[in-house]
């Protein structure tokens, strides 16, 4: 997660936080990162978990 936020913050990104449990507060936010996560490793190949954590 940590080299995520790295990525967000090299680019200018803030990653948008609600309050603890309550994911309904900026749900367009959520729906957003969720799908850019979701991109950033599914439409890659890993061969391995380490190569899945590896920067």
């Amino acid at each position: 997660m940590r080299s995520y936020q790295e990525r967000l913050k090299a680019h200018g990104m803030t990653q948008s936080m609600s309050r603890k449990g309550n994911c309904l507060d900026n749900a367009v936010m959520e729906n957003f990162f969720g799908t850019l996560k979701s991109e950033c490793f599914y439409l890659r190949e890993f061969r391995s978990v380490s190569a899945l954590r590896k920067p």
